[in-house]
């Protein structure tokens, strides 16, 4: 897996398949499926490791609700940042790249 200005190089994914679990990569708590169903394929894994991460950003996100004044604004950018990074990997999938998300590549890649 070579690395070059926010792109990974992986091989293209084979068929609907690969690009159906990609997806369900970035859909909130579907990410374990191409986890559990699909450790193979690189392209999948590559997606759902950074799906795992934006998850679990989010889940944090509902934790920090419960610190004083702070707490809600936390939350609500959390989540602008988690939806839009989710239709980048979306995007991301429907146009077979694979492009390493700001902050939660960085994350995935040591998991």
């Amino acid at each position: 897996m070579a690395t070059s200005s926010g792109k990974v190089f992986l091989k293209r994914s084979k068929g609907n398949r690969s690009k159906v679990l990609a997806i369900f990569s970035y859909l909130g708590m579907l990410c374990f499926v191409p986890l559990i169903f699909n450790r193979n394929d690189e392209y999948v894994h590559f997606h759902a490791r950074q799906g795992l991460v934006l998850w679990i950003w989010g889940v944090l996100a509902i934790f920090s609700l419960h610190i004083p004044l702070l707490g809600a604004f936390i939350f609500s950018s959390s989540v602008i940042f988690v939806m839009i990074l989710s239709v980048i990997g979306i995007s991301s999938v429907v146009l077979s790249r694979a492009w390493r998300l700001p902050l939660v590549a960085f994350v995935a890649d040591r998991m």
